[in-house]
């Protein structure tokens, strides 16, 4: 198996629609991903970018049309005058207007309408409480206004494919698989404990005691299997007979141990792992995202956040020495548990490359959420196994780990790259200017099935919040703006960092961005940072659209990010006339064709490769194709749009009737995963704080827009609502409680968005 970790590089450019890179077809890749799992015999290693690696397989399955179209979109003058527009009259008897909406609709040429059950005043009732993308297009069409397909719903839609077949394969699947890959590696630290002598027995118990707690947190609890009559969730329970079949019985030589973890665990908070003898943010392990829709991928979450966080140090600075009256008998315990830590890593790693069965379920976990997310940036099984091998080559049967050849083990470690983010591990090390690299080269060791590297948090780390950093490096100049105005992108530090990420990001090709449909979603956000030329809408010409392109690209994010928050390392502080009758007002679509094309093909990346990896069930395969069908007619009619050419009447029915168009890809959904209210943590900062970004309800978006005939006319449609907000860290949300707050005493929004919302 080779797996791979390459340096994240963003794209700075926002620059024209065409491309012109050759692409290579799915079809051309020489063997399926099963193919290469399996006939796979060696392993490559780098040193450099300290894993092993296939290299940039899952780029193969990404494919996008080049795009060549004039735009020719006729313009009209801001600002509007109501007199201008067609279907003003009609069009405010059915949605409501304060003064401010309309002025900004005539400043802008569109304006975005809040969605507020609570607020005093007439309301809009075809969207009002509104969090359904499909329902909320139905009550459009029963209304009889003129449709705009925004591009807010094609991220959100898509976003309910990806959560949805991550959540089926992790519930129906990988539970299962990690809990016979933990069994087996608990069963085989037993052996290594009961055949050990020295330091080496000592790490094997502290091995048993590792999976042991992986194997108490999947473990059922017989609480989970019962309906509770106050739960006003409907969380889906574990069946009677999981308790029988997932079931462990812990060796009372780790019982203390164990037990100890699993109450700092359900504590939530900030303490020294009773196993690691270093400081562990408990609050991290509390599910949220769409881990709180059962018991059953509760349980899951905690494991593999286990899994994921949980480090054995190469080093002793992050390790809390036991107390002593004399410094240097202090230094030697923490040195000891760092050889101790070594060893433990040594020997799972050991059992790893001996046994197919063990690598092999491994494997299908960590790929499959590798395509989903990428690869981790810690150092694990394989990197461990291949030190192994460079040391003691092939013939490590008897081999004992002392001081000697454990010592040359960990030169040989050394050499392997430190992770790029700091995930929380430990403590920060003070060291001035170098504080980062030295907290960072202190926790290198290994992880079990490490979280991943992604380009936001790397970003987030280097800049620090808001979130807006993340849209500047991918493109957007607004968001550029935006940080200058809150006096964010003014010290020398800063300058200095950004500048050494461009540098880094700019060096990405295409192939570089979709690696993963993480990466790939990301790459398919930046065509909305634009700024578009004439030839296009007016409307889309204006700041306040670039402002609430910026929201929408920032709400899709927070998406992604409730969608993978448990495999994402997460970021630590570090530092008018009448209508004519016999020509009726037709719909429109936001006319972003480039966006379309690389939702396109990151639907059919997902699709073609998530097949292959056998993850997807009938239904499944069945939504993404409609959903790219949907992405291939309105890329199809958006080229038209800006080539201001007359649609089909099957065309403009196809606008009409896009809820309806959209309905079977979420038949099987159930309501609360299709809701547009989520949240996620992202960055965890100074005093324990964490930064929470989250989406809200459906806000309404009225545009007006230049029809073919030459007349101006409103159309409408949803968009997403965005928010950033701080939490403290043992209160890290769940959608649950969010939308208690969301009710209750939501935050504000942020203020740039006063440019286009009311």
């Amino acid at each position: 198996m080779l797996l791979t970790l390459e340096s994240g590089c963003i794209d700075s450019s926002n620059g024209p629609i065409n491309e012109t890179r050759p692409e290579e077809s799915i079809d051309d890749q020489e063997s399926s991903f099963n193919d290469i799992v399996e006939t796979a015999p060696e392993k490559t290693f780098s040193v450099k970018n300290n894993t092993l690696e296939k290299q940039s397989f899952f780029s193969g399955y990404y494919s996008k049309e080049n795009l060549q179209f004039e735009p020719a979109v006729p313009a009209y003058s801001l600002p509007l005058k109501a007199s201008e527009i067609a279907n003003y009259d009609e069009f405010t008897q059915k949605i409501f207007f304060t003064k401010e909406s309309k002025d900004l609709l005539y400043k802008n040429g569109f304006v975005v309408l809040d969605n507020e059950d609570d607020s005093e005043g007439p309301k809009n009732q075809l969207i009002s409480g509104q969090t359904l993308v499909n329902e909320t297009y139905r009550s459009l069409k029963v209304a009889d206004v003129p449709i705009f397909i925004t591009s807010d719903s094609l991220l959100h839609l898509y976003h309910i494919q990806f959560d949805e077949t991550l959540k089926r394969v992790e519930a129906e699947e990988f539970y299962d698989e990690l809990w016979k890959l933990d069994k087996a590696l608990f069963e085989a630290s037993i052996e290594d404990y009961n055949s050990a002598s020295g330091v080496e027995k000592e790490a094997a118990r502290r091995n048993v005691a590792y999976f042991a707690v992986a194997l108490s947190l999947l473990q059922p609890k017989p609480e989970q299997t019962e309906k509770s009559r106050e739960d006003p969730e409907k969380v889906t329970l574990f069946d009677p007979q999981d308790i029988k079949e997932y079931s462990v019985e812990i060796p009372p030589f780790v019982k203390d141990n164990v037990e100890a973890e699993l109450v700092l665990i359900g504590a939530q908070k900030e303490e020294i792992s009773p196993i690691f003898k270093y400081v562990e943010d408990y609050s991290q392990y509390s599910p949220r995202g769409h881990y709180t829709s059962s018991e059953k991928l509760k349980n899951y979450f905690k494991a593999m956040m286990w899994h994921g966080r949980i480090s054995m140090l190469l080093q002793s600075k992050m390790i809390i020495a036991e107390e002593s009256m004399v410094e240097e008998l202090a230094a030697d315990s923490s040195e000891k548990e760092a050889r101790i830590q070594t060893i433990q890593a040594l020997l799972i790693s050991d059992h790893f490359d001996r046994d197919k069965n063990i690598r092999d379920r491994w494997d299908r976990i960590y790929n499959v959420t590798a395509f989903y997310v990428g690869f981790s940036d810690d150092l694990g099984p394989y990197e461990y196994a291949k030190a192994l091998d460079t040391v003691f080559g092939n013939y490590r049967s008897g081999v004992s780990l002392d001081n000697e050849s454990l010592a040359e083990l960990i030169t040989e470690l050394d050499k392997y790259e430190s992770p790029k983010i700091y995930g929380g591990t430990g403590e920060i090390i003070p060291a001035g200017s170098e504080t980062e690299n030295e907290t960072l080269e202190a926790t290198k060791g290994f992880r079990f099935m490490g979280q991943r590297y992604t380009p936001d948090s790397y970003i987030l780390q280097k800049l620090n919040p808001p979130a807006l950093n993340i849209m500047d490096l991918l493109g957007s100049e607004r968001a550029r703006e935006h940080l200058r105005n809150m006096g964010i992108a003014e010290s020398e530090v800063y300058k200095t960092r950004h500048l050494s990420l461009e540098t880094e990001f700019g060096a990405f090709n295409e192939d570089d961005w979709n690696k993963n449909l993480y990466w790939a979603q990301l790459y398919a956000l930046k065509p909305l940072f634009t700024r578009y030329p004439e030839g296009y809408p007016t409307f889309m010409q204006t700041e306040a659209w670039e402002d609430k392109q910026l929201n929408t690209a920032l709400a899709s994010w927070t998406e992604l990010r409730h969608d993978t928050i448990l495999y994402a390392k997460q970021t630590y502080f570090l530092g008018a006339p009448q209508i004519q009758e016999e020509k009726p007002v037709e719909g429109y679509v936001e006319p972003v064709p480039e966006f379309y094309a690389r939702m396109l093909a990151l639907t059919k990346m997902a699709h073609n490769g998530l097949a292959e990896m056998e993850v997807l069930d009938e239904q499944s395969d069945k939504d993404f194709t409609t959903l790219e069908n949907t992405l291939e007619k309105l890329l199809e009619i958006s080229i038209k749009e800006l080539e201001d050419k007359e649609l089909t009447d099957a065309e403009y029915k196809f606008i009409r009737n896009f809820g309806q168009n959209i309905s079977p890809m979420l038949e099987n959904v159930d309501i609360k995963s299709q809701s547009s209210i989520l949240v996620a943590d992202v960055h965890t900062g100074p005093g324990g704080s964490v930064l929470e970004e989250g989406t809200g309800k459906l806000d309404l978006m009225i545009v007006a827009y230049k029809q073919p005939d030459g007349r101006i006319v409103l159309g409408t449609g949803p968009v997403m609502s965005y928010y950033e907000f701080w939490q403290p860290s043992g209160e890290r949300l769940t959608d649950e409680e969010w939308r208690k707050m969301l009710n209750d005493n939501p935050p504000e929004r942020p203020e740039w968005v006063s440019s286009f919302r009311v």
